[in-house]
């Protein structure tokens, strides 16, 4: 998109500002310039809509109301705190990122967008985000929403799954940014895309560009912005075995570079398929050697889990020992009570789970 392209939205950045100021909602990272605390929302509200995030946020910022708290936490407790949100990479990388800044530069945040791009798990539009709510820096942030009314508004027909349309859309909001109030114009755009210009249904009769919109003039708002196929979906049949013994039920930290690491969950067998029955998965040894010394006394499932790219079958076999058999338990498991249980961070499928049984049952 060509200056001249943008020649006749002049009043563009205007007339946004204005909507903004009698439309936007009113959230609590917005009453803030502290780079800490616009950092923590947007990590959050990856992938997260705001009526979710929301809770989340609030209850980080109680917890942890400065970056030298957030760093000083146990990455357990973060993690617990997180749960529920999903992709808990965020939540280990924004931990990670909180100790680096407290331990090499003396806890102070960048104060620039080239600078806060060197830091793990800041890309360009969150590094643009905080640049720009924090410091007034006149730097373009462009996320989804951003896309969609870019590519609604000036008939952008670039896939925004390509590699050239970062650069394109990027190149097009700074063209349109006021070098002078680049907070409340990032803000407005992202609010703009939020709650007017939506994926489904926009509002396009009371929108305030509906008179330059080329996608309301050609009719083209279910087709933009253009966006290529989605990554197929995966299946994956997990079979979980809750071994209990005076009641308390093992469980163990997932620790490879997999879903959920970090948190925590039971003795896991997955199978290419879902399986039959129980025998289909005995000749794990460890599992054998449970169901000789124990008995099954419930089952569960399937539990249907959705991912992003993965759609997860999850069923649960209730082993329980006696209390006076002495059991083997795999080296990076242990035994934990009801109480330390509800403490461990946990995947939303296995805190499903023991809330509809075994919290009830014992």
């Amino acid at each position: 998109m060509s200056s001249k392209d943008v020649a006749g939205f002049r009043d563009y950045s205007t007339k946004l500002i204005k909507w903004y100021h009698r439309h936007h909602r009113d959230l609590p990272w917005r009453r803030t310039n502290d780079p800490y605390k616009i950092w923590l929302s947007e990590i959050i509200l990856q992938q997260t809509r705001v009526v979710q995030g929301m809770p989340y946020y609030l209850r980080f910022v109680e917890q942890y109301p400065t970056l030298q708290d957030l760093a000083a936490a146990d990455e357990k407790e973060v993690l617990r705190l997180w749960q529920g949100l999903g992709y808990y990479s965020r939540a280990r990388n924004m931990h990670q990122t909180a100790r680096l800044i407290v331990e090499e530069q003396g806890g102070q945040f960048p104060t620039s967008y080239s600078e806060l791009l060197k830091l793990k798990g800041i890309g360009a539009y969150t590094a643009a985000a905080i640049a720009s709510f924090a410091y007034n820096e006149a730097v373009a942030a462009v996320d989804g929403n951003v896309y969609r009314v870019l590519a609604r508004i000036f008939g952008v027909e670039t896939d925004i799954t390509s590699s050239a349309a970062k650069k394109e859309f990027t190149a097009l909001a700074q063209q349109l940014l006021p070098p002078d109030d680049a907070a409340t114009f990032n803000q407005a755009m992202i609010e703009f895309g939020a709650i007017q210009c939506q994926p489904v249904a926009p509002d396009c009769l009371l929108c305030p560009f509906n008179d330059v919109c080329y996608a309301f003039q050609h009719g083209a708002q279910a087709r933009l912005p253009v966006k290529g196929k989605k990554n197929k979906v995966r299946d994956r049949y997990l079979n979980y075995f809750v071994v209990e013994k005076d009641g308390q039920l093992a469980m163990r930290e997932r620790t490879t570079k997999d879903v959920w690491q970090g948190m925590y969950d039971f003795y896991l067998v997955e199978s290419p398929q879902e399986p039959a029955d129980l025998d289909d998965l005995v000749s794990d040894h460890v599992l054998a050697h449970w169901l000789e010394m124990g008995e099954v006394v419930r089952t569960a499932g399937p539990y249907v889990h959705l991912l992003s790219h993965q759609r997860i079958y999850a069923r649960f076999w209730h082993i329980r020992m006696s209390p006076e058999r002495s059991i083997l338990l795999p080296d990076e498991m242990s035994f934990y009570d009801a109480d330390e249980i509800e403490q461990l961070p946990k995947p939303v499928l296995i805190n499903s789970y023991l809330t509809e049984n075994f919290f009830n049952f014992m």
